[in-house]
């Protein structure tokens, strides 16, 4: 089969687009032929993450399609079925942190920049009919990311004010969708007036450049929830304006991992600082519900053809995009 490959150099520099070998269906497993695939900033991670002396391996967490195959053993499904593969493998029951032995498709194990893949039967679900193949590939990482940050970590209900630092990205443009669909407010910050012109339209309450003081931008809010993704360049101006008692949910770090904050108004503020990461297969499948019963689709900002790996990289590395971006499967 044709896939996005990554082996021999570090980098971006190790990925191609060649022939590899498909993968057998196992008991237990499902064989998908991709329809589409999505990417998430952890493709790139991975191609520094992948050493140049470990075996060829096929990127990617995302994607949809149609079983070809099905394992010994497996009942949820059969041949001919349209899925959506949930990319967080052995985290089934909703918990306070992923059990030991938790993974993510597409590293160290193979992923869906192919034509094909083999998953676990317990790990696709049935794809959503308002969804369009390209919209279900791009679907699963970022949508159940957002889905334990706003419901699960943050516990966002109606009237709350949410905070979104650094619009634009999959998880963060799904965090908005879900936060208002619960009838929150929600603010937004960007470098970029198009990125803020285009959250505005996605129904953001307000929408400031995140290069501004948000001191005096936000004095007149009592932000309940910060979602933090950056990391040090934002960190501590996020803790500026929550409101004292609330919380910032972090899930990522665009910039530097490390910050340093004043500890004692910390705890005098009495802020909660929450963790998170993905999600399980029970928060996965509510996600899917969620989405279905309020129509919500996930912004997609461009689709690229496999062959076009380089481009697609090189578009989500430099920050291009506002939402998702995907790859149609050839073949």
């Amino acid at each position: 089969m044709k896939a996005i490959v990554h082996e021999g150099k570090e980098g971006l520099n190790g990925l191609s687009y060649r022939d590899i070998y498909e993968l057998e269906t196992t008991p237990g497993n499902v064989k998908v032929k991709l329809k589409a695939a999505g990417m998430n900033r952890r493709d790139i991670a991975v191609t520094s993450r992948h050493k140049p002396d470990q075996p060829a391996l096929v990127l990617g967490s995302d994607g949809a399609g149609v079983i070809t195959e099905v394992g010994a053993g497996v009942t949820n499904v059969k041949t001919g079925d349209e899925v959506v593969i949930n990319p967080g493998l052995g985290w089934k029951e909703n918990s306070d942190a992923p059990p030991q032995g938790f993974e993510i498709m597409g590293f160290p194990d193979h992923g869906t920049f192919g034509e094909y893949v083999v998953v676990p039967g317990d790990h696709v679900e049935a794809k959503p009919a308002h969804l369009s193949w390209e919209e279900a590939g791009v679907l699963p990482l970022a949508a159940l990311t957002a889905y334990r940050v706003i419901f699960t970590r943050g516990k966002v209900k109606k009237g709350d004010t949410v905070l979104l630092p650094g619009i634009g990205s999959g998880v963060l443009t799904f965090a908005l969708k879900f936060a208002k669909a619960l009838g929150a407010r929600v603010i937004v910050t960007s470098r970029s007036e198009e990125k803020l012109e285009a959250a505005k339209k996605l129904g953001a309450d307000r929408a400031i450049n995140t290069q501004s003081d948000w001191n005096n931008e936000l004095q007149d809010e009592q932000i309940d929830l910060v979602v933090e993704s950056i990391g040090r360049a934002t960190f501590n101006k996020s803790l500026g304006v929550v409101r004292k008692g609330g919380t910032i949910v972090t899930f990522g770090a665009t910039t530097e991992d490390e910050v340093e904050i004043d500890i004692r108004k910390f705890f005098y503020g009495q802020y909660n600082l929450l963790g998170s990461t993905m999600g399980s297969a029970e928060e996965f499948k509510e996600m899917l519900e969620f989405i279905t019963a309020n129509d919500i689709k996930p912004e997609l900002d461009r689709v690229f053809k496999l062959s076009q790996y380089k481009e697609a990289f090189e578009y989500l590395r430099d920050t291009k995009n506002f939402g998702k971006i995907g790859f149609t499967v050839e073949g």
